[in-house]
């Protein structure tokens, strides 16, 4: 089966489609259409595959549907934003939550837990994503610097859950990493559930917490963000290009990522510098390829001229996470009694076994804290 997008909303993008038409035999004659559908190269970040366990990413909305759009401009030398449409709504990041993965993997290299030419274990669940993908094997290996080219690249679903499981054991630990970070870096309105941005309802964000985290990687890793700006990777003899087409057509860009599900529509955040200026941009929701990237040239031509040429905006810092209390610090009103412990009792020497034997003093009481106020509650982790 040839790899088709998880939508069913191809009037966008299809260039074109034909039908062809065979005789079905067995207890009578049938007639069956095929649909032969011709596909743009970035309708790839998720595409509808029968499942190696059975389950298919299938199109959750009909063929009218229209993914709600979102837009921001933001200039990274002030902080200034220049345009916005929809800014805090929530939407589907879809392969923009690669963005992230990518961050968590360029934490442990900037730590030294792992290195570029470290060799990353496939597992089963990893090599099992839908497309798009690199094609990994279970039980054999990636390098490090492998995973990242095929994850600004092609977008790789594999290669995203390889390094989930590389750094937390399970892709959903991992998305749980993510999603503390995303707090941390003050994307109040984003959540994950997995490294890849495969469809899933509860995986939400807004334009405003993707150019947070665009900024963001770019300060953070400067020398690591560079590989957003790989033009193509070949693998294994395979070669691949950028989804990312403005890199090749837009003077000044330098990354950062696309992404598309039906639920999203066309994704795109996008950096460019141009005479000391620099624009962080997001689109969310494009109808297609290329209406998302006319929209984002657009929008990049029509304010870069309006960006400051200093830097004056402060760095986007991660803040520290709060500290995790039990029951009995939340309340000033609750005292804990210590109570020493009683005394060792010594052992008996022979001369003292035919004395009576003396019994040990019991030891003090212990006494319970007293009940909780009633406005007391216990508040578990977050």
């Amino acid at each position: 089966m040839s790899d088709q997008p998880a939508a069913l909303s191809i009037r966008h993008h299809l260039p074109a489609a034909s039908t062809m038409t065979r005789r079905i035999r067995g207890g009578g004659v049938a007639l069956a259409t095929i649909a032969v559908l011709v596909l743009g190269a970035d309708a790839g970040d998720a595409r509808l595959r029968p499942h190696p366990h059975g389950v298919a990413h299938r199109a959750i909305h009909g063929a009218d549907y229209h993914p709600p759009y979102a837009a921001l401009v933001v200039d990274d030398n002030s902080g200034q934003v220049l345009h916005e449409v929809s800014p805090d709504e929530p939407r589907h990041p879809a392969s923009l939550t690669k963005i992230m993965t990518l961050y968590l993997l360029f934490e442990q290299l900037e730590a030294g837990n792992l290195k570029l030419d470290t060799s990353l274990p496939i597992s089963v669940h990893a090599a099992s994503q839908p497309p798009t993908k690199l094609g990994l094997k279970p039980g054999q290996t990636v390098r490090v610097e492998d995973a990242i080219k095929g994850l600004v690249t092609k977008s790789a679903n594999d290669a995203a859950a390889v390094v989930a499981e590389a750094i937390a054991g399970t892709e959903e630990e991992f998305a749980q990493r993510m999603t503390l970070k995303a707090r941390a870096l003050g994307m109040s309105g984003t959540t994950y559930v997995n490294a890849s941005g495969l469809p899933a309802d509860e995986q939400i964000t807004t334009a405003r917490d993707q150019i947070t985290l665009g900024r963001a990687i770019q300060t953070r890793f400067p020398k690591y963000y560079a590989y957003f700006s790989t033009p193509f990777f070949i693998y294994r003899g395979m070669a691949m290009n950028n989804h990312n087409s403005l890199l090749r057509t837009v003077d000044g860009v330098d990354g950062i990522k696309t992404g598309y599900t039906e639920a999203s529509g066309y994704n795109l955040v996008a950096s460019v510098r141009r005479n000391n200026r620099h624009l962080v941009c997001v689109v969310l929701g494009g109808t297609s390829n290329a209406a998302r990237d006319a929209r984002m040239r657009q929008l990049i031509e029509d304010y870069i001229s309006r960006a400051a040429t200093e830097r004056t905006a402060p760095m986007i810092v991660e803040k520290e996470p709060e500290p995790q209390v039990d029951a009995f610090s939340l309340s000033s009103t609750r005292s804990i009694t210590l109570v020493p412990e009683p005394a060792a009792v010594a052992q008996p020497t022979p001369a003292d076994v035919a004395k009576p034997a003396v019994a040990a003093s019991d030891p003090p009481a212990v006494i319970p804290p007293p009940d909780p106020p009633s406005n007391f509650s216990a508040v578990g982790a977050p």
